[in-house]
């Protein structure tokens, strides 16, 4: 759905305000979003998220308690769930490269972390570029990433956002995947990736450190922030409400002028005002955006006669009841070899996915199903005993009526009658 359409000129001059959206004008409501975005570290589930982290430290506003308590945390909690992966010999790319824009967006010495992997004690910034080496070298020889091009183009980020010069090949991998157009969920194109990867190869152009091809560089940003232009909606999101905060980040660091993204940037406002931003990683993506920053700002960012005014106001805790009101829901489970099993029950209308599907297991009908963490929420690994691994290249597809679902098992609410479809999908 997205023509490749090269774009000549120049960008923006530098005395331009990219995507200038008068954003003094909308001060209340990104006090809200910083404000929900600081009561969620409240929150006793998963690890300590370094998205939210970054964003909070992006912001114009600040709580510096609240914010060294979290930094605290990842140093620990998260430091210590990574060093496990890497004991197990797991793929941490993406997590490792957040940590590190984290620990960089709190002007942190990175030097001083270090993780241990066949006795060898290293560095963050030297773990992850010996990841990025790992990537570089799987797609080599099965022309796909260890993990996927999303983390791929984060650890390219994270490297360059931290002074580390980026393998000229590392580089030239990312370049050839956008060329090739292999940006893609299932058959879609992922505006995520094709963001964060404009975003890698921005930083890599600034630091020029990219001596292989300059030329060339420069055609696949114009290639990509094409791509992110033609997936524009008539209502302003690009790709859809949750991937137009990364989109229009790739935009402001692209020196997008105001025509290119301020429909998207009132999209964003008017899907916060809606509350669509509920989940914490989707304010952290979105609130930079608002903000006219970037992942890239992480590279200037000093620390010194910072805001310490964010406070957050004492609430009593909501009392929900469950509604009265039912609605059936049918639960189709598709294995990865095409068998297909139905269940029907009925729940609270407005109950979230998660909670429907707790209901149906409570029903003994053979229905089962177990979850995991990951920074967007609880996901689903296991449907009636069948797995569907991340290092298989599988996951659990969902969608309701045919549609495909763009929120998360705990997210996702049921206000109607309809047919779920959890089907173990390839990738």
């Amino acid at each position: 759905m997205l023509a490749l359409v090269i774009i000549t000129g120049l960008l923006a001059f530098a005395s331009s305000k990219p995507c200038d959206t008068a954003a003094g004008s909308n001060s209340e409501l990104l006090l809200t979003l910083s404000g929900n975005l600081l009561r969620s570290l409240e929150s006793p589930e998963g690890l300590p998220n370094p998205s939210v982290h970054l964003a909070l430290r992006l912001s114009h506003h600040h709580n510096q308690a609240k914010e060294t308590d979290h930094l605290s945390k990842l140093k620990n909690e998260l430091h210590n769930d990574i060093q496990s992966s890497l004991s197990n010999d797991q793929a941490v790319t993406g997590i490792m490269a957040l940590y590190s824009l984290a620990l960089k967006s709190s002007c942190y010495d990175l030097n001083t972390i270090s993780f241990t992997a066949n006795d060898n004690s290293e560095t963050l910034l030297t773990h992850l570029k010996r990841q990025m080496e790992q990537e570089k070298e799987h797609i080599a020889f099965s022309h796909r990433p260890l993990t996927n091009y999303y983390q791929y183009s984060l650890g390219v980020l994270a490297l360059c956002v931290n002074g580390i010069r980026v393998n000229n090949h590392v580089s030239h991998k990312l370049i050839k995947a956008a060329e090739n157009e292999q940006f893609k969920h299932e058959e879609t194109n992922s505006i995520d990736t094709y963001a964060m990867a404009a975003m890698a190869l921005q930083c890599v152009k600034d630091s020029g450190s990219y001596a292989h091809n300059a030329e060339k560089l420069d055609l696949t940003l114009n290639r990509i922030k094409q791509k992110l232009l033609d997936s524009r909606r008539s209502d302003g999101h690009i790709g859809n409400e949750f991937s137009t905060g990364l989109a229009v980040q790739a935009l402001l660091a692209m020196g997008s002028e105001v025509g290119d993204c301020s429909a998207s940037m009132e999209a964003m406002r008017t899907a916060a005002r809606s509350n669509t931003y509920l989940n914490p990683m989707a304010i952290s993506q979105t609130l930079p955006a608002l903000q006219r920053k970037t992942y890239l700002s992480v590279k200037t960012l000093d620390c010194l006669s910072e805001d310490d005014t964010l406070v957050l106001e004492p609430v009593d805790p909501a009392v929900v009841l469950p509604s009265e009101t039912k609605v059936n829901v049918i639960m189709e489970v598709m294995t990865a070899s095409g068998a297909a099993a139905a269940y029907s029950v009925d729940v609270p209308k407005g109950s979230s996915l998660l909670e429907a599907l707790e209901l149906l297991e409570r029903k003994n009908v053979g229905f089962t199903f177990q979850k995991e963490s990951s920074l967007w929420g609880p996901f689903l690994s296991v449907v009636n005993g069948e797995q569907a691994r991340q290092s298989d290249r599988r996951y659990w597809h969902l969608s309701s009526d045919g549609t495909a679902l763009i929120e998360g098992v705990g997210d996702f609410k049921i206000n109607a009658t309809q047919k779920i479809t959890i089907k173990n999908t390839s990738y």
